[in-house]
């Protein structure tokens, strides 16, 4: 049966924020929106997809998965994420999948260290616990000494809590403003709102047009929408019960949904033994 009802994708989904953002195609759309977040010296012009699977720097070390991987045409790498639920050391994560990028830029031989800055941007689904008083969305985070002066600014991790984001059309003042309407609210919309009315919305809204799809493209889709509604709902019903039964409780339900394995080991800190336990 399908769970397709509206007209346009939900880029909170997988494969959403992929066909959306991780295509050559649609390379502009990334672009234009990282433009938003960055500081202008790194104002993007061009960039060029990598492998988003990173290896360590031996065969036992543990791999990275990034949602997307790309790096500007000046060097800048930039890993972009789409996190739909809060899971255990979320900022540890964060900072391991940096080191994959800055890993990558050693070169043989003689070297001088010199790298190009790193970017982590998550995109977040739900609302840090340290920051639930805080208006601010947006969070950049940055090595500082002391003094809170920037000792190192090629590394930078870039956090946009979306549930803080509750803006109606009519109050759309800047493109980053606008972008994060289209997160919270694209699969909602059935016609192109007047704010949206730039270029580069033009283009993410065919993109995003559901009818469009190919067979192969709706059945994967079809599939996205479900592993993330099943992950809302276990996690939605997991706060309202106060998670009386705790993480191994979540973890249950996630299993009995059939969410896969890595999903709950991610979303819960629970090991794959622990996960065959239950």
């Amino acid at each position: 049966m399908s769970f397709l009802e509206g007209r346009y994708i939900n880029p909170l989904t997988d494969f959403g924020f992929k066909k959306l953002f991780g295509t050559e195609p649609n390379k502009a759309l990334l672009i234009n929106f990282l433009n938003q977040i960055l500081p202008k010296r790194h104002t993007i012009r061009d960039l060029s997809y990598s492998r988003n699977e990173q290896m360590g720097l031996n065969e036992l070390d543990r791999k990275a998965v990034f949602d997307l991987y790309c790096i500007g045409e000046s060097g800048e790498r930039f890993i972009v994420e789409i996190q739909k639920a809060k899971q255990n050391y979320f900022k540890d994560r964060s900072i391991y999948y940096s080191s994959f990028p800055i890993q990558e830029q050693a070169k043989k031989g003689e070297w001088n260290y010199r790298l190009e800055p790193v970017y982590t941007v998550g995109i977040l689904d739900f609302i840090f616990e340290d920051h639930k008083s805080e208006d601010e969305l947006l969070h950049i985070v940055e090595l500082k000494n002391q003094k809170c002066e920037v000792f190192y600014d090629k590394l930078k991790f870039i956090y946009i809590e979306l549930p803080k984001f509750r803006k109606q059309e009519d109050e759309l003042e800047t493109q980053f403003d606008k972008w994060l309407f289209v997160f919270r609210h694209l699969s909602d919309l059935q016609d192109r709102p007047k704010k949206l009315q730039d270029k580069i919305f033009e283009r993410l809204f065919e993109a995003a047009e559901i009818a469009k799809f190919t067979p192969e493209e709706r059945e994967a889709y079809e599939e996205s929408l479900k592993h993330y509604r099943d992950i809302k709902n276990v996690v939605d019903t997991s706060r309202e019960e106060g998670i009386e039964e705790g993480v191994r409780g979540v973890a249950k339900k996630m299993k009995m949904k059939g969410i896969s394995q890595a999903t709950i080991s991610e979303l819960t800190g629970l090991s794959k033994d622990e996960i065959d336990e239950l």
